[in-house]
């Protein structure tokens, strides 16, 4: 039982780290205690003697969900965090295969896993995956709408879309809401653009 839990720890500890230094909305906490808990249920169904302990088993993987489905983030037009949601699941899974004690079939997800997360690291890298962020920003003028166009088109950010605009006489200042799709690095570059160009006196990401 011992050496079931600590390696359950161990494999959902080390993808957590990876997650959390990735800033994902779900880290390191989440998945040790979804995966020693999938572990413990299942070591706690064999040991009672359970003549049937599959329902006790699929019970772990179905009340997962609700997690899941909270990893989830809308946004106007589109909805993302599903690789999130699906590695709730399935470290959920992962823990109980290897409280029952599997250790090959659990060690063959966890290496799956892994090949996955780099490859897509790679294409994130070769800029060939697109993400989505909501960036909401003031500036300090008026009709500032070109200049904002001309920093798209600097950082290549090639699609967005104008979700809101609200323009302060008083103030002498515009706040717009964009919805910006494109390569990580560019948008984060965007970002750090903004961020340290005094015309934008704040701004907001989702």
């Amino acid at each position: 039982m011992f050496v079931r839990l600590i390696l359950a720890f161990i494999l959902a500890l080390l993808f957590g780290i990876e997650r959390q230094r990735s800033h994902k909305p779900v880290g390191l906490g989440t998945f040790v205690f979804i995966s020693i808990g999938a572990c413990g249920l299942s070591l706690v169904a064999l040991n009672m003697g359970y003549d049937n302990p599959i329902p006790l088993l699929a019970a772990i993987v179905t009340g997962i969900g609700f997690l899941g489905a909270g990893a989830l983030i809308k946004t106007t037009d589109k909805i993302f965090g599903f690789t999130t949601a699906a590695s709730l699941w399935l470290f959920a899974i992962l823990g109980l295969i290897i409280g029952v004690g599997e250790y090959e079939v659990g060690l063959l997800i966890y290496i799956l896993i892994w090949i996955s997360i780099f490859i897509d690291k790679y294409i994130e890298k070769k800029k060939t995956s697109s993400y989505l962020k909501k960036v909401s920003f003031k500036i300090n003028k008026l009709n500032w709408d070109k200049e904002v166009m001309g920093l798209f088109d600097k950082f290549n950010i090639k699609k967005h879309k104008l979700l809101s605009k609200q323009i302060n006489k008083k103030t002498k200042t515009t706040s717009l809401t964009y919805l910006l799709e494109g390569s990580g690095k560019n948008i984060r570059n965007f970002l750090d653009n903004i961020e340290t160009n005094s015309n934008f006196i704040e701004f907001s990401l989702e």
